[in-house]
């Protein structure tokens, strides 16, 4: 079966196609490192004839909210137009757990963007929301630093290994169509100001982490609700702290 990873060369998505043709699928990964571009259309038709399947886990390259929003409506706009025309029976949306609770944060609101053209577009459809990745946790540290202290939220996060969100797309990806949203979390809660305290230690990094009930999370003030998954999601294999201890091996 031919399957066009849409933002096949990032670190989902390649992890993604290397899965989809151990299972001995067509996976091609479509980027525009790859000459497919769905911002410009360019390579997009040809890329996604003969597809049985479209999965769609491009990154946006831009963090500003309206350029951000422009990626994702326009990307999905084109897409979801080029699938249509070349009759792809599956379209699988890779999003956040938690969009809709972060009004502020504009990459939440832009995801949901997209998430809304996909449910409009009359395709068969999956939607997978993901929560945080550990690979972003250093991340999410260099952006709550103001000098050598990190001010986070003691809010619940659940987050998870890319392996575990590769795994949970791949059976998507191969099954039918649900005609709407699953979800997929890492398989222990934590504090987010403690996980960060943990990669820092890990890390041997000095910076001191403060919990701060008030503290923003890219824009929106969290609660425990806010990053953790409804009932019954697909919950990760990989714990935060056997991953952790993978990096530092390395």
């Amino acid at each position: 079966m031919k399957i066009v990873v849409i933002g096949g060369t990032g670190l989902i998505g390649s992890k993604l196609v290397k899965t989809l043709r151990e299972r001995g699928h067509d996976a091609l990964a479509a980027s525009p490192k790859t000459g497919v571009n769905t911002i410009t259309r360019e390579g997009l038709a040809q890329a996604i004839d003969g597809a049985a399947v479209v999965v769609d886990v491009a990154n946006a390259p831009v963090w500003e909210d309206e350029a951000v929003l422009d990626f994702f409506e326009t990307s999905g706009r084109n897409l979801l137009a080029a699938e249509a025309a070349a009759g792809v029976r599956h379209h699988v949306a890779l999003s956040i757990v938690g969009s809709e609770r972060l009004p502020d944060n504009g990459y939440f609101r832009a995801k949901l963007a997209q998430e809304s053209l996909v449910k409009a577009s009359g395709i068969p459809h999956t939607i997978l929301r993901a929560t945080q990745f550990f690979e972003f946790v250093g991340g999410i540290a260099q952006s709550a630093t103001v000098g050598g202290e990190i001010r986070l939220s003691p809010a619940l996060i659940q987050p998870m290994a890319s392996d575990d969100v590769v795994a949970a797309l791949a059976d998507v990806t191969l099954a039918p169509p649900v005609g709407g949203t699953l979800e997929v979390a890492g398989p222990e809660a934590i504090p987010l100001d403690d996980l960060v305290r943990r990669f820092l230690l890990a890390t041997k990094d000095t910076r001191k982490v403060v919990p701060d009930i008030h503290a923003r999370y890219f824009g929106d003030v969290l609660n425990d609700q806010s990053l953790t998954p409804g009932r019954n999601p697909r919950l990760g294999t990989i714990r935060f702290e056997d991953w952790l201890g993978q990096q530092t091996e390395r």
